[in-house]
């Protein structure tokens, strides 16, 4: 019996497109495209996606460990923006983070911190959604300065399970520039060894940014209802 072989093309075949497929459905939930609360199912993946089952199957695995989809019954579901979860998204980030900077503090050099700071520049002035952007990247390269494989990944998932709603606290330029301003202060900090300084003004900014948000998105929560997005207020779960 003569033998099959698989061309490494053929290989890669199956991995390219759940990466593809994963990419493509996390850009869409983050930008609000597929919007929070919508139903998803395998089939309909492959037929909006041009994706076959099991990439389709894989994909959706790979989302719900970033927490941007999740189980509904037989299928899937985009994962509902849950207020009790930014709390205590927030709360995390204002553990992780402060450890971060400490630890920057005693470990990054001072080309890593030109680094950040060419970062934050670069970011000025910004639009929305280069805003919201630029706020992820700084708080993600900020840990990295800690030298903490785990604080980083911690903070960057943070990050992309709030990605969806920050366009909210920084949707005015007043509101973009005050966040900068904010993330500057927490970088000089950094940056001059003063780790006391650094730590309280990361955890003000994480604390000051999410009660906006929470705000934001509890006095707008029925209009955003009208436009299909499903919020889950505090307290439900």
């Amino acid at each position: 019996m003569a033998e099959t072989t698989v061309s490494s093309d053929e290989a890669r075949a199956p991995t390219n497109q759940t990466s593809q497929l994963y990419e493509r459905m996390r850009a869409a939930i983050l930008a609000l495209e597929l919007e929070p609360g919508r139903p998803l199912s395998e089939r309909g993946l492959e037929s909006a996606f041009g994706a076959s089952r099991t990439p389709a199957r894989a994909a959706l695995a790979r989302l719900e460990g970033e927490g941007l989809v999740q189980r509904s019954g037989r299928g899937w579901v985009v994962s509902p923006i849950d207020l009790g979860e930014i709390r205590a998204l927030a709360e995390y980030r204002e553990v992780l983070e402060a450890a971060a900077v400490r630890l920057a503090v005693q470990r990054a050099s001072a080309a890593d911190f030109n680094a950040v700071r060419a970062l934050l520049e670069a970011a000025r002035p910004a639009d929305e959604e280069a805003g919201v952007r630029a706020g992820g990247d700084f708080h993600s390269e900020l840990a990295r300065l800690s030298g903490n494989e785990f604080l980083t990944a911690g903070v960057q998932a943070a990050m992309t399970r709030l990605a969806r709603t920050r366009w909210l606290e920084v949707r005015t330029a007043k509101a973009r520039e005050a966040a900068w301003r904010e993330h500057a202060a927490i970088l000089e900090a950094v940056a001059t060894r003063n780790a006391d300084e650094a730590a309280r003004l990361v955890t003000e900014h994480v604390r000051g940014t999410n009660e906006r948000l929470i705000a934001s998105l509890s006095a707008g929560h029925q209009a955003f209802r009208a436009r299909g997005l499903a919020i889950v207020p505090e307290g439900t779960n």
